[in-house]
């Protein structure tokens, strides 16, 4: 499954990183699709996170954001003027080895075995443990970094993981 190919129609604006963190793991455990990415400039108060949601379930997120205590700015439709979100993941690939990025967050692997080579970017005071803990295994055994850290670059790198072992099991990218 390509985790990048959800489009929806709807933007869900936070005010603090940690809001929307919180917002993305409420609504996919309640079973919905949404994708965590950086909403355009213009769109933006305060929180570099949002997420993209199906507006046809605005009205079910709404009231999952009431029950559960997690606030949120609005829900905006993008429309035609407003510049389209940026994708929190890139990936670049460099022949031997593919970096995704995911935030400032990256991970690079070797494209042959799956070894994480290295570990980079982001300023939480958890990314030497993460690092030390993830480089130097298998994409396929590493630790995640969600259960590592509780930072935004856990957070991020948790996306940057996800995406490079999907791109080690055969996925679309790179």
């Amino acid at each position: 499954m390509n985790k990048t190919a959800f489009a929806g129609d709807g933007i869900v604006i936070f005010k603090e990183v940690a809001q929307a963190m919180k917002g993305e793991k409420t609504v996919r455990a309640a079973g919905y699709e949404v994708k965590l990415i950086a909403p355009p400039p213009e769109m933006r108060m305060g929180c570099d996170l949002a997420l993209e949601i199906n507006l046809v379930e605005q009205a079910g997120i709404e009231r999952l954001f009431k029950e559960r205590n997690v606030p949120y700015v609005q829900v905006t439709p993008l429309t035609k003027g407003v510049s389209r979100m940026c994708d929190v993941v890139k990936v670049t690939d460099f022949g031997k080895w593919v970096m995704v990025k995911a935030g400032n967050m990256k991970l690079s692997f070797e494209k042959e075995s799956g070894l994480i080579v290295n570990i980079s970017g982001g300023g939480c005071p958890d990314i030497p443990y993460l690092n030390a803990e993830m480089v130097d295994k298998p994409l396929a055994s590493a630790p995640h970094p969600n259960k590592l850290g509780y930072t935004l670059c856990a957070t991020m790198l948790q996306r940057a993981y996800e995406e490079a072992l999907d791109i080690f099991n055969g996925g679309s990218r790179p």
